[in-house]
């Protein structure tokens, strides 16, 4: 029932025009997104740990893991740090975060069995999380449990004032059914949300459909902006703030490429 395939990604989505703005709008329904004149911004986490990091990012997005969803990326402080360096000049806040998820299920090295973590009792749109489950309410508080780690136990300071990006990806663990992976990514989003931080979605679309299928419009992943990677340079990747977003509320508010050994952000708004 669950993938358990467990091993870090070697790299963040290394491989996967418009004719006219009219063609645009048909294709998405709506308007295109506007596009910053600043330049890129950088997204970085353990594969860069030792390495030199840019220094003319307008925004930087840090990753808080070290490739799986329950552990801590260690070059974390000193990548803040970098971070904290960014210039601006585009709709992104100057440092955001993302974290790897997982619906690793009883495979994992740990599994919630109730609805409480933390000390508190978390309030569970599924129902009861019991021992053993590997259900929706179960995958819910496990969502929650790794987002509340994320905040509390990983050395984020203030952690309700960044954006949180879910980063969704097949080499990671997931169930095979998708409810149940949407409720892993919605007890994620409920927790940040909780503290008051931003919270959006990266994943392409095949493996977010892969992995957690069609959002329901009741669902708190609806209306989450998307952050798109697979571009092959600038130019595709500003393209790209014209495609389809993950969730059928959203928007398409940050693209990625890459470059040599780093990852670019071009910022859609």
């Amino acid at each position: 029932m669950f993938f358990t395939n467990y091993a870090p990604p070697s790299a963040r989505f290394r491989s996967f025009l418009a004719a006219s703005a009219a063609a645009v709008l048909m294709l998405v329904g709506g308007p295109a997104q506007a596009v910053t004149t600043a330049g890129p911004g950088n997204d970085v986490s353990w594969p860069q740990c030792g390495q030199t990091l840019p220094k003319t990012q307008t925004f930087a997005i840090v990753g808080v893991n070290n490739g799986l969803a329950n552990n801590t990326n260690p070059c974390l402080a000193a990548e803040l740090s970098w971070a904290a360096t960014s210039t601006g000049g585009t709709g992104q806040s100057l440092v955001a975060l993302y974290v790897n998820t997982a619906n690793p299920g009883t495979a994992g090295s740990w599994w919630p069995g109730s609805n409480t973590y933390g000390g508190t009792t978390v309030p569970n749109p599924y129902g009861q999380c019991t021992s053993g489950s590997v259900g929706a309410a179960c995958s819910y508080m496990y969502g929650y449990a790794k987002a509340y780690d994320d905040a509390n136990i990983r050395g984020v300071s203030n952690p309700a004032s960044y954006t949180w990006w879910l980063d969704v990806e097949t080499v990671n663990s997931w169930s095979t059914d998708k409810a149940a992976n949407r409720a892993d990514l919605e007890g994620m989003a409920a927790y940040f949300a909780s503290i008051g931080a931003g919270v959006g979605l990266y994943s392409t679309s095949a493996q977010w459909t892969q992995i957690a299928g069609i959002v329901p419009a009741t669902s708190n992943l609806y209306t989450l902006r998307s952050w798109l990677p697979g571009a092959s340079s600038p130019a595709a990747a500003k393209r790209r703030c014209s495609d389809v977003p993950l969730t059928g509320g959203g928007k398409v508010t940050l693209t990625q490429y890459t470059s040599g050994s780093f990852d670019y952000d071009i910022s859609c708004i």
